[in-house]
């Protein structure tokens, strides 16, 4: 299939909110909030929606997102950005166990999603592409994502990888730095 990509703005606002909709809020209502600087306020006021907490990004410039599009339809995404823009990545105390021996990142890579019935088809492998090439016009650097060990890992019935199979960043270059979780490893690239 061929897919088409678009940055998140408040132009492609609507599909990204269908496609969340359609998705059950992802992960019960996450709105792919959760890596933001601000998700544990969200989180902790019950009068805040994850929703509006998103679109509030969305609008003030501060999130990176490219959305996947499949006969105009958005079925999957890429989040990414500026540590500063995307704090909360999952296992800190583990991840700055050892930060301190290695560069910073420039960039990070926090979820990528794809529409269950859209899955093992490229969409995530679109999305990531699409993402670096923005990286790399805006200066690149050293890119670090958190994606979850799938070889030599029991079946994860039901399961979802949402900061991505390791496969698919070594695929584009990302190599090993560190272990943060039994499953889960810190990859970096340059760009």
């Amino acid at each position: 299939m061929q897919y088409t990509t678009r940055l998140l703005t408040e132009e492609t606002w609507a599909d990204f909110a269908a496609l969340v909709e359609r998705s059950n809020g992802v992960w019960g209502g996450c709105w792919c909030i959760g890596f933001h600087p601000d998700a544990a306020e969200v989180r902790a006021d019950p009068d805040v929606r994850n929703e509006d907490a998103k679109h509030r990004h969305v609008r003030a410039g501060t999130n990176h997102q490219v959305l996947v599009y499949a006969d105009g339809v958005a079925v999957g995404w890429c989040q990414f950005g500026r540590p500063t823009e995307l704090p909360g990545i999952q296992n800190r105390k583990a991840y700055e166990r050892d930060a301190a021996a290695v560069t910073p990142p420039d960039w990070r890579i926090g979820c990528v999603f794809v529409e269950s019935r859209h899955r093992g088809h490229g969409v995530a492998r679109a999305a990531v592409t699409t993402a670096l090439e923005e990286i790399r016009r805006s200066g690149g650097g050293v890119v670090e994502a958190y994606p979850e060990q799938t070889a030599e890992r029991p079946p994860q019935r039901g399961a979802y990888l949402h900061t991505g199979p390791e496969e698919l960043f070594t695929a584009f270059g990302f190599v090993r730095d560190r272990r943060i979780a039994k499953w889960r490893w810190v990859m970096r690239a340059t760009v």
